[in-house]
């Protein structure tokens, strides 16, 4: 996708196509639409000139900025009156009038001066307000339900392997039988394996899934599979390439089947397992001869090194928290602001109704440094009287979906709420304030019972708490909230466009692969959940499953999805036709297997909602070949796809992170198909409050996978977003406030140069197509990179990039020593790795040519040759 995103980059445009005359549109304030709650104290201004006549151009300009809606319409600029600015500039205009106050409102508008210097009309109206700019704007106290956390540690089993010293990269299967009574009847069965590295498991022939983490055990329920008698457990394990000297290699089972009366019958990993090196056909099956496979070696007892503590499966469901609290308002009312934040996620209610329309929020950040919240003007749903206020909270990745699968997590405590609500009268006398205290009340008991970004969301209807945001509502029977510790963090107005629902699809067909078992297609991949209409007898409950893809059998291909459930349920509470969708969990899905259903669904039973962060379209493109198109629309789907107030490597997986290495060049793309401005400005900001004080780096940002790998071409983003930034917005603001962190990390990682070469990469050249199409990383040394050619390549890039920040910013100095470096850097580069013989370098895959070039490595009279190489790979 990258690589066709950069070809579109030419040829896509922005260009309008306007009707005659001059006029002025989408005025926006720090890039967004009417912002509610921001936080900059001079805030940025643009709009745009639009004209039917060729060549027509913006001369001047005067902007006002007005106290009120009246004062504006009298064209008086209380608060700034810019005059006639003789300028061409209609973006990054900085506010430069009175000093703006915490919860203020400002109305303004623009005129313009064109080519001929005729002066335009007035624009439309736009307006802006300002958030709560001091710590001490925030009296509320943070509240919620904190609670024990829980982690369950495997015993009584042991890592055993095939026995051999310093296991090869290689495959290693193993069985086990045990006998069911046939007297006995099972109550549940529950299957624990954990595997370093790549583990498939069966019983009795069928696939049950994969197990592939040493630290975090997959769970099966097995009671379906299981049969009096002879049972056969059957495991594969692969170990993959490494260190050498890591000779770590091993699984581990524990299974507890429980009966109805009596003790369990418990199955663990120890010498009584057959193990064999080959593969034979069928090793999996219950009938196979395992008389000559040899006994397993076992390693030592759960808890051994190097793993450590092994934990039973890694799924943290937690329901959702309702809190709830009445209010008297006295008075007319002339305005009315609320300013919250929900952790993990939240929705905000008011009188019964929903305040906005944002999903998911709020973004997602480095909680322990920033926090964002929202504002709201909620004038038009307070009301005189009595009125009732209501906030669900729900995970999201505050509460950690995972704490170490499939990699260690960060996690930073349960949801919880601060909110600060005011009340403005119409007579000037004094408002009225409503924070978040330990006088709300809190339930945990309603429909909402986990929730979870991974697994998915159950809800069941017959707990809905009707009229709960409503004044009047009994909630004697909730509890008292906790007073909790605050994050900790700077309180950060959100200053992107939030997340909504953007679209919703209908499924083009739905099939029966197994009775029962129904499939929905919804003709295309698309991120977000499932809207059903169902109806059916109280508690029958219909499970939603999502995946990408299908099996020859038309059944859901899970592979891919590894450890998350993906699931969403719903109860019905009975009663009529009921429509439902899920609040705090998302989904990548073409296709949703539903069970449970009542009857048989038809293709009007179930929609998709399509969510992503709400980012207007920057352009379009289409063209006389629908291959291209298609290729084009993909691209559009997969980009938005993956916006969720950062971009995300993928949006259906146990996975979901802000991978900084994708999104290098990416970023740039982008500003064709989407205004990214405050959507990376905001990226690039997580980046600088995850560096460690050393200078180091995330290759994930917010670093929920705190990997700190000290790698150069992933944290290089860090230098490389804010320089597309202002090339394609004119934004220098990105630059200026990152650089000090970019100066850190690049000081920080000169610390690793050796003789002009710098050897930090994590990744190499990230998969590079292999030889054979079942495997995901070439094994062919032909086809790799050279690590420290693509490090050295990129940090070469980077200096160049820093010397000129550094010039603009005028830091002569830095600039100076940025170049010298990076001069010493493309010698020793050009040293070690230039082949002059052949005129490519070191091995010559498509990377080795493509950086050098790219990044002005190669000397100018061995370009061509370097080129031609380049389009040999390709073509040859």
């Amino acid at each position: 996708m990258k690589n066709i995103s950069a070809i579109l980059l030419t040829i896509l445009t922005t260009a309008r196509i306007c009707s005659a005359g001059t006029g002025l549109s989408s005025l926006r304030c720090e890039y967004l639409a009417n912002p509610s709650g921001i936080g900059e104290p001079q805030p940025r201004l643009s709009w745009i000139l639009e004209s039917g006549e060729r060549g027509q151009r913006q001369t001047a300009y005067r902007v006002l900025v007005a106290g009120s809606e009246a004062a504006l319409k009298k064209d008086t600029g209380d608060l700034w009156d810019s005059g006639k600015v003789e300028s061409d500039q209609s973006i990054q205009v900085n506010y430069a009038g009175a000093a703006l106050q915490s919860r203020q409102e400002c109305f303004w508008k623009v005129c313009v001066w064109d080519k001929d210097g005729k002066q335009s009309a007035w624009s439309q109206p736009a307006r802006w307000s300002m958030g709560l700019l001091q710590p001490t704007d925030w009296t509320g106290k943070w509240i919620g339900k904190d609670e024990a956390t829980k982690t369950n540690v495997i015993h009584d089993t042991s890592w055993i392997w095939f026995p051999e010293d310093k296991p090869p990269a290689e495959i290693r299967y193993f069985r086990h039988a045990l006998e069911l009574p046939a007297n006995r009847v099972v109550k549940s069965a529950r299957l624990l394996v954990a595997a370093d590295n790549l583990g498939v498991v069966y019983l009795n022939g069928n696939k049950l899934g994969n197990a592939n983490n040493a630290r975090t055990a997959t769970g099966f329920d097995v009671l379906a599979q299981l049969r009096p008698g002879r049972n056969v457990l059957a495991v594969s394990v692969e170990k993959l390439a490494g260190d050498p000297n890591r000779p770590a290699a091993g699984l581990l089972v524990w299974l507890k089947i429980e009966f109805t009366s009596g003790e369990p019958l418990l199955v663990a990993t120890d010498e009584s397992w057959r193990t064999l090196k080959e593969k034979l056909p069928g090793w999996e099956q219950p009938g196979c001869d395992d008389a000559a496979w040899v006994a397993a070696r076992k390693l030592g007892p759960v808890g051994m090194a190097p793993w450590g503590d092994t934990y039973e499966p890694d799924e943290r469901q937690l329901p959702a928290r309702w809190l709830r609290k009445e209010f008297q308002v006295e008075h007319l009312i002339r305005r009315a602001t609320v300013s919250y934040s929900g952790l993990g996620l939240s929705e905000l209610y008011l009188n019964g109704q929903k305040v906005g329309d944002e999903v998911l929020s709020p973004g997602l950040t480095e909680y322990p440094k920033r926090v964002f919240y929202v504002t709201h003007d909620v004038t038009e749903q307070v009301r005189r009287g009595v009125n009732a206020i209501g906030v669900v909270l729900g995970n999201g990745r505050y509460f950690a979906p995972r704490l170490q699968s499939p990699m260690k997590t960060a996690t930073y405590g349960f949801p919880k709420l601060l909110l600060q609500l005011r009340v403005e009268y119409a007579d000037g006398s004094t408002a009225t304030d409503v924070v978040s205290d330990e006088n709300w009340k809190l339930t945990t008991a309603g429909p909402i019972s986990a929730n979870n970004e991974y697994d998915g969301e159950d809800y069941d209807a017959r707990q809905e708490l009707t009229g709960w945001a409503k004044p009047g509502f009994d909630s004697s029977r909730w509890e008292t909230p906790q007073l909790v510790a605050a994050p900790g963090a700077v309180m950060s107005p959100q200053m992107i466009a939030p997340i909504r629902v953007t679209g919703t699809r209908k499924p083009v067909k739905v099939s029966e692969p197994k009775p029962g078992v129904f499939v929905f297609d919804m003709g295309q991949n698309m991120v977000g959940w499932c809207r059903l209409k169902v109806s059916g007898s109280r508690g029958a409950q219909v499970s939603l499953r999502h995946s990408e893809t299908l099996q020859a059998d038309g059944t859901l291909y899970l592979e891919n999805i590894r450890l998350a459930k993906v699931t969403d349920r719903y109860t019905l509470k009975g009663g009529g036709t009921e429509t439902w969708e899920p609040r705090f969990t998302y989904h990548g899905f073409r296709f949703v297997e539903v069970r449970g259903w009542p009857g048989k669904p038809t293709l009007a039973s179930l929609e998709g909602r399509v969510v992503n962060d709400d980012l207007a379209s920057a352009g379009e493109f289409s063209c006389s070949q629908p291959m291209i198109n298609r290729i084009y629309q993909s691209i559009v789907w997969g980009t938005r796809g993956n916006y969720r107030s950062i971009p995300t490597d993928c949006p259906q997986r146990d996975e979901r992170q802000g991978w900084l290495g994708d999104r290098s060049v990416e970023s740039r793309g982008e500003t064709y198909l989407f205004d990214v401005a405050a959507f990376y400005a905001k990226w690039t900001r997580d980046m600088t409050d995850s560096q460690k004080s050393s200078g180091s780096i995330s290759d994930v940002c917010p670093p929920y996978w705190m990997l700190y790998n000290d790698n150069v071409t992933w944290p290089c983003s860090a230098v490389v977003i804010p320089g597309a930034m202002r090339d394609q917005y004119a934004d220098q603001t990105v630059v200026a406030r990152q650089y000090p962190g970019m100066v850190k990390w690049i000081d920080y990682m000169s610390g690793f140069i050796k003789n002009g070469i710098i050897s930090k990469d994590s990744y190499g050249d990230w998969c590079v197509p292999p030889e054979d199409p079942k495997l995901i990383h070439s094994k062919d040394p032909a086809r790799k990179t050279a690590q420290p050619l693509i490090a050295t390549g990129y940090f070469h890039h980077c200096l160049k990039l820093m010397a000129g920040y550094a010039a603009a910013l005028g830091k002569p100095a830095d600039a100076e020593r940025f170049s010298a470096l990076a001069a010493q850097l493309k010698t020793a580069f050009n040293a070690r790795y230039y082949n002059q013989e052949k005129g490519f370098y070191d091995n010559g895959t498509q990377t080795a040519c493509v950086l050098p070039l790219a990044f002005d490595l190669v000397p100018p009279d061995q370009r061509g040759r370097v080129f031609d190489h380049l389009v040999k790979k390709i073509t040859e």
